[in-house]
């Protein structure tokens, strides 16, 4: 292998261990943020499931609520259609 090569081999190694710290460190750092009586987001306490392979990532069980706004957003849809026909 060439000088430049391992330079570039290097540099990959380097930035892989730099991401891996930052990574770390975030975590940690957002762990100590949480307070002793703090509620988990909805979607994290609807649960979640592992892929079926084992290898993917984690899904969310996260449940969909109505939409409050659905009427009137159907009443504005309607109304614009009935303005803007061609």
């Amino acid at each position: 292998m060439t000088n430049s090569t391992l330079i570039v081999l290097a540099g990959i190694a380097v930035g892989v261990v730099a991401i891996s710290g930052i990574m770390v460190y975030a975590t940690a750092n957002q762990e100590n943020y949480l307070q002793e009586g703090s509620e988990l987001a909805p979607a994290a306490t609807q649960g979640s499931f592992a892929s079926e392979s084992g290898l993917g990532a984690d899904l969310n069980k996260e449940q969909w609520h109505d939409d409050p706004y659905a009427d009137e957003a159907a009443q504005v849809k309607a109304e614009f259609y009935k303005n803007n026909e061609e």
